[in-house]
């Protein structure tokens, strides 16, 4: 099942004191970049992050899930509704996350 944009558009929203926040489309779910960094991605009308030190800890009872068939375990973010969370969170994981990949 692919991911609306309404829900997109709620994310994008509550995401909005962060600046640096992009997302791409890819076969009908959206991954979410924080300044240029992977953060994690919406599938299935689901926030799913990736399971960082930061993001572990700021969420110690998160729910692994599988964003799709064959991907790893991501953690499940139940707390969508508090921007401030949102926000808090983000910024906590953006040191742990992985540089972009360059392009040859």
């Amino acid at each position: 099942m692919a991911s609306s944009k309404e829900y997109l558009y709620f994310i994008l929203e509550q995401l909005s004191e962060l600046d640096g926040i992009t997302y791409r489309a890819m076969m009908g779910e959206y991954i979410i970049y924080y300044r240029g960094k992977i953060v994690g991605g919406i599938y299935d009308d689901r926030l799913l992050v990736k399971p960082v030190k930061s993001a572990i800890s700021l969420m110690p009872n998160a729910t692994y899930e599988l964003p799709y068939e064959g991907a790893k375990e991501m953690l499940l973010v139940d707390n969508v509704d508090s921007k401030e969370f949102l926000t808090k969170l983000f910024d906590a994981m953006y040191d742990e996350l992985p540089a972009p990949k360059k392009n040859r």
